[in-house]
C-alpha cells in the first residue's frame, strides 16, 4: 500500500525568509515594495543571547513582512515573503 502512495513534493520556500530557530526579532530591515539584492540584511533574530543576521538569498521585491521588532518567532516561521 505504501508503494502506491504518491510521493510528496517539498513545499517551494524559495520566495520566503523563514526563522532558522526559535528566538526574538531584534530588527526588520525591509518594508513591502522594497527591492533587495542578494546578501542584503533582511532581519536580525536573537536566540540564546546571540544575534543571527538573516540575509536575502536572491534578488527580489518584498511582498510582505510578517513580523516586527520584539516579536517572538518559532523555527520555520515565515518572516518575509518575496513577490
Amino acid at each position: 500500500l505504501y508503494a502506491r502512495l504518491p510521493e510528496r513534493q517539498p513545499a517551494d520556500t524559495s520566495k520566503l525568509i523563514q526563522s532558522p530557530m526559535p528566538g526574538l526579532v531584534v530588527s526588520v530591515a525591509v518594508v513591502p515594495g522594497q527591492e533587495v539584492k542578494t546578501g542584503e540584511t533582511v532581519a536580525v533574530i536573537e536566540a540564546m543571547k546571540m544575534q543571527n543576521i538573516l540575509k536575502a538569498e536572491r534578488d527580489g521585491v518584498v511582498k510582505a513582512v510578517s513580523v516586527k521588532a520584539g516579536d517572538p518567532v518559532a523555527a520555520d516561521d515565515v518572516l518575509v515573503e518575496f513577490g
